[in-house]
């Protein structure tokens, strides 16, 4: 089957023979697109239309993420070609379907509204973690990393010192002396939080089926994909026997959404709010303050208004003026 030479492959072909992250980030394709879709199979009954589908399915994600998967198939069957278990290669002409270029994007208001209506509840284990995303502007490996010893409850502030390495399951100082930093927790995150709260050096969130145990990369992919069901769901998608066969907003848009649009909205939010960019650039943790003004150069119809108000204010402070 799929799954079997899948197995076979990364043992004898990429396990020793690349860097750590690289094979987990074949492995996470692997477990996370292809398997699910076509494990069962044998690799003698795949055909290029099956491989074709895997990546229609990811259209509008990122160039990065989908170019990774294409190469991941290719890799497994021209593999399985040259080794004589298969008579053909069906992925040898696949095509990428369109993609997204560049930053990750923020939350439309109509998915704010489903994902804090699906979080508020509390009813899932990706409730509070989606929250510190959009509310502090978290990466996903520093949540993984975070512990009750680092919020001052008393202060509400939430101290970031750690973070998961990519690739590995490895909790170290953050990348960057940036990536150390104190964030303001609003109030309604706060009482979440104290809520919550546990002994002071475990961590804040943890694998559902294990209460001792940090997350993963895996899990957190896992609690992202069953998070994301339950906002598709919240804005209406349609369910076939408890499988989702119409999304409840575009597929682009459905597919784009990813963990990382959270921070992508905090640092939107703050500048609506009217966050100096230095101070931006120090919430979020960038090494770099280009990096914040890619994210501030983009508009929202909020900003529009507010400079809308402050020019018309402006023009009539010069009108009175000239009158006087």
């Amino acid at each position: 089957t799929v799954a079997q030479w899948a197995e076979v492959w990364l043992g004898t072909y990429k396990k020793g023979n690349m860097t750590d992250k690289s094979f987990l980030t074949y492995q996470e394709k692997l477990d996370g697109y292809v398997l699910p879709a076509i494990g069962r199979m044998k690799m003698k009954d795949v055909r290029e239309p099956n491989l074709q589908r895997i990546l229609n399915d990811e259209r509008g994600r990122s160039f990065s993420h989908v170019s990774k998967l294409r190469m991941v198939i290719r890799g497994m069957f021209a593999r399985a070609y040259s080794a004589g278990i298969i008579n053909r290669d069906p992925a040898a002409n696949l095509v990428l379907p369109k993609t997204t270029k560049g930053t990750h994007r923020k939350l439309t208001e109509r998915e704010r509204a489903a994902v804090l209506a699906v979080a508020d509840r509390d009813e899932h284990n990706a409730c509070l973690w989606v929250k510190l995303m959009l509310y502090c502007g978290l990466r996903p490996g520093e949540t993984a990393a975070l512990q009750w010893k680092d919020i001052d409850f008393k202060r509400g502030i939430l101290h970031v010192t750690k973070a998961k390495e990519s690739g590995k399951n490895v909790i170290k100082s953050t990348k960057t002396e940036a990536g150390h930093r104190d964030i303001p927790i609003p109030d309604a995150l706060l009482e979440d939080l104290k809520r919550k709260q546990r002994g002071p050096f475990e961590t804040v969130l943890h694998q559902a089926r294990d209460m001792s145990k940090p997350h993963t990369e895996s899990s957190m992919r896992a609690m992202w994909r069953s998070f994301k069901r339950l906002v598709d769901i919240e804005m209406g998608a349609k369910i076939f026997r408890l499988q989702v066969v119409e999304h409840g907003e575009p597929d682009e848009l459905y597919n784009s959404l990813t963990p990382y649009c959270f921070r992508h909205t905090f640092c939107t939010d703050l500048q609506d709010a009217g966050v100096p960019l230095n101070v931006a650039k120090y919430l979020m943790g960038h090494q770099d303050i280009t990096m914040t003004a890619n994210i501030y150069t983009h508009t929202s119809d909020e900003m529009v208004r507010q400079a809308a108000e402050l020019t018309q204010k402006h023009e009539a402070k010069k009108r009175k003026k000239r009158e006087a």
